[in-house]
């Protein structure tokens, strides 16, 4: 007897959004993009109102210029999401808070997301006030990272907004007003649901659409009120157990490095290790990772380390315009030329002529800490055909003092084989624990932030030098 098959679902395509660089394109891209969630320009508009604007009677109650905002939105999309070429210089306030407020309102889905939107309309409609500020700090934990920091960004605009109400009359009510229909995007919401019985009524506004809205206002009023705590851990939280510290997560000490049998000096025997395992990756044609795809030019592979740890083992592999001596100098000792968000970067402690702690400093999006960097690393230039490697692992040492968040970096390491005349072929493996981040934001976002930055580092050779 023939079994009946199924006929095979249509598969759905995903939109890439190469034809969009600004509005209407997902966090999550941005992110991959440029590692930030929110695009340089819109950032910047934040940072001209907050530092030029906040006297402005009415800030984003008065509508703009139409033709104005379009002009902004058009030279946003020109300039990508690094935002290069932005300047609002002389601009209206009233066209630039405008043009922000369609930049939330374009998103595809809402900054608070479509799954969680109800769950904060419920919690300013339903729970006691007393119990609202801890109820919004527990969902905004579920966010996705990029939106949460995206929100966290514009709440803090809109608080320094309130904090010159004399001068510009926006309370927290008068900016939820203005600001609620484009962060929760009931209107879209609504057209969605037109169908519905509750929308049948004439001419007349449904109870639970005006009971919405008014939640929608009072509860973005109050996240404007409370951001200074919002985006705190509560309290029970931190007495959860197997806690980050509990499993051991944090970095070793030099000595401690390859294990108490090893003694003074360990960290040298985990080095060579290192160095070891990177060799026989290379003569392996470092096989076992699964591929896949990136916006970059630019293989993109990762694995799974079953160590009891969560995240991905990434690798990403480019060809550089250039020698694998000048290749690992640029990474070792320029990256300057490469990492736009670089801050400041030194070299804590020279153990030997290749080996060394080095601290390097990265910026984030404002108004979240600086992430630091504190690792040993060891590199070799001598190996066959003219091949370098270099690997680098955190580590706990007492002469440099954490600089905002301090990132673990469980494994990075860089393999340069010329491939060609003044031409060699990078591969950059890495695990790093960012903090702060949930595993899914590193396993979708993580390898293609790797990827961008290696594929910096090859531009790095054939842009001008700046810096």
């Amino acid at each position: 007897r023939l079994l009946a098959v199924p006929k095979f679902m249509k598969r759905i395509k995903v939109r890439d959004y190469k034809d969009r660089n600004v509005f209407g394109v997902p966090l999550q891209v941005i992110v991959q993009r440029t590692g930030q969630p929110l695009p340089q320009g819109i950032q910047q508009a934040m940072r001209y109102l907050r530092n030029q604007c906040l006297d402005q009677v009415g800030l984003f109650r008065k509508s703009g210029v139409k033709s104005r905002i379009q002009a902004l939105r058009q030279m946003n999309e020109a300039s990508g999401a690094d935002g290069g070429g932005v300047s609002y210089e002389g601009q209206s306030a009233y066209d630039v808070a405008d043009m922000l407020k369609q930049y939330f309102r374009d998103l595809p889905e809402p900054l608070l997301t479509s799954k969680l939107s109800e769950t904060f309309l419920q919690i300013y409609q339903y729970m006691p006030k007393e119990l609202r500020l801890q109820a919004a700090r527990a969902t905004v934990l579920l966010l996705p990272d990029e939106n949460r920091e995206a929100l966290r960004t514009l709440l803090c605009l809109l608080s320094d907004v309130t904090a010159s109400v004399a001068e510009n009359q926006m309370t927290p009510t008068n900016l939820a007003v203005c600001l609620a229909p484009s962060l929760f995007h009931l209107n879209t919401l609504r057209r969605k649901e037109s169908s519905s019985p509750r929308c049948q009524t004439l001419g007349k506004p449904d109870q639970r659409d005006l009971n919405e809205n008014l939640a929608a206002t009072h509860g973005l009023a109050h996240m404007i009120q409370e951001c200074r705590k919002l985006f705190r851990i509560p309290e029970e939280m931190n007495r959860c157990r197997n806690s980050y510290v509990e499993q051991a997560l944090l970095p070793r000490r030099l000595e401690d490095l390859a294990g108490e049998e090893a003694g003074q000096g360990g960290y040298r025997a985990y080095l060579r290790d290192s160095l070891d395992a990177l060799l026989k990756e290379a003569k392996d044609k470092f096989r076992g990772y699964d591929s896949c795809s990136t916006p970059e030019h630019a293989e993109l592979a990762y694995r799974k380390v079953h160590d009891g740890f969560p995240l991905r083992l990434w690798k990403v592999t480019v060809e550089m315009p250039a020698s694998p001596e000048e290749v690992l100098t640029r990474v070792l000792r320029e990256q300057g030329h490469w990492d736009e968000d670089l801050l400041e970067s030194r070299v804590v402690e020279t153990l030997d002529e290749r080996t060394e702690v080095y601290q390097y400093v990265r910026n984030t999006m404002a108004p979240h800490p600086t992430k630091d960097h504190l690792v040993l690393r060891t590199w070799v230039t001598d190996l066959p055909k003219g091949a370098c490697a270099l690997v680098c692992t955190s580590v706990d040492h007492e002469g440099a003092p954490v600089v905002g968040v301090r990132a673990n970096v469980l494994t990075s390491r860089y393999f340069i084989e010329a491939c060609g005349t003044n031409k060699s072929r990078l591969t950059h493996i890495s695990r790093i624990d960012c903090r702060g981040r949930f595993p899914e934001w590193y396993n979708k976002l993580y390898g293609h932030l790797c990827a961008a930055e290696v594929a910096r580092i090859r531009d790095s050779f054939t842009a001008p030098m700046d810096k």
